[in-house]
């Protein structure tokens, strides 16, 4: 298995690229300087937004870091089915005192500007999330001297990652927060998402490329146990949530440990496409009856979600997170890298002697 990706950082921690504004450079700095890969979020940026993040990741730290794209778009969502669920979402706008977004306001997240801004100032990592790049691209960011990985959420989706000529696949497990990686949204699939650790045995067996696992992983026991099971490196985004340099609302912080919040639920309610999140009112309430229609779902949502946050309204955001979410720890994220390593040194130190993890 090629170490081209885990040489890059000490220990095999990767921060998940969390978009909506969460994975700050200041985040993805104390991670890396901590000896994980920190992670930029490229969706819902602008390029010039993109190209500044990465100007001011580089002045915090000389470390190796990341940067996700999100893939653009086919265009199969039913404009009708849209317009039915804005009829449905008038009382939300009315209640926050704004208006719904324009569900047409674009498909394609600005993907070839920012992949212009990754070529031309290369960076070590990039990954990418709902679909698979071209090999020209995946050959143009190697030629650059990036590394770069997909997410998969099958087998068959790792097997495309691999014949695309990605470096390694992003095994994503259904206990994941925020977006499901599938390659094709389709609906008759919702709620047949797999486990991680079966999802790692699939795909180990399936491609020869490194893996790198990502799904509901809080502690470092998880990361000994994905790295057992064939994994290179653990990707986690809800443990580092709660950090103070991430960039997530504290409204959106305090409801990992608020008692009313019980459980998680992937969702199209709020994007159009299936995202785990807290349950709460609004996914409760409009849930069951949004159309599968990313990204005219996540547009037209948008002031609902910012109106909600600004009035500090948790039971109308998307509070994105993972199935582990009870586990999150206040620490600084540097901390929490440490921690996590001590952790998975431990946990390795017990299966050596014949212990459990």
């Amino acid at each position: 298995m090629s170490s081209a990706l885990t040489d890059l950082f000490p220990y095999p921690i990767v921060q998940a690229p969390m978009a909506g504004g969460v994975s700050v450079p200041t985040l993805a700095a104390a991670v890396s300087e901590a000896g994980g890969l920190g992670f930029l979020a490229a969706g819902y940026k602008t390029a010039d937004g993109l190209y500044q993040e990465i100007k001011q990741l580089r002045s915090l730290t000389a470390r190796p870091f990341g940067a996700n794209l999100f893939m653009p778009q086919p265009e199969y969502a039913d404009p009708a089915a849209v317009d039915v669920y804005a009829h449905q979402l008038a009382g939300e706008a009315a209640w926050y005192e704004t208006e719904l977004g324009d569900p047409e306001s674009g498909r394609d997240d600005g993907y070839e500007a920012k992949l212009a801004v990754l070529l031309d100032n290369p960076v070590p990592v990039v990954s990418f999330h709902f679909g698979v790049p071209s090999p020209d691209v995946l050959e143009s960011l190697r030629r650059a001297g990036t590394f770069t990985l997909v997410t998969a959420t099958t087998a068959e989706e790792a097997l495309a990652v691999e014949r695309a000529g990605a470096d390694a696949v992003i095994a994503q497990g259904v206990e994941a927060g925020g977006h499901q990686g599938t390659h094709r949204d389709i609906p008759e699939t919702d709620g047949s998402g797999i486990g991680l650790l079966s999802l790692i045995a699939q795909v180990r067996e399936t491609v020869a490329i490194p893996i790198v696992a990502a799904g509901g992983i809080m502690r470092g026991s998880q990361i000994a146990a994905v790295l057992a099971a064939g994994a290179s490196a653990a990707q986690l985004g809800t443990a580092f949530l709660a950090t103070p340099e991430s960039g997530a609302s504290a409204v959106h912080k305090q409801a990992l440990t608020n008692p009313l919040f019980v459980r998680t639920e992937l969702t199209r309610a709020f994007s159009g496409r299936p995202a785990r999140g807290l349950v709460n009112r609004f996914l409760r309430e409009h849930g069951p009856y949004a159309p599968a229609a990313y990204p005219e779902i996540h547009h037209l949502t948008s002031p609902l979600r910012k109106a909600a946050a600004k009035a500090g309204d948790a039971q109308g955001m998307a509070l994105w997170a993972g199935q582990g979410f009870r586990m999150a720890r206040e620490l600084p994220a540097g901390q929490l890298v440490e921690v996590l390593a001590a952790e998975l040194g431990a946990a390795r130190t017990a299966l050596s002697r014949g212990g459990a993890l």
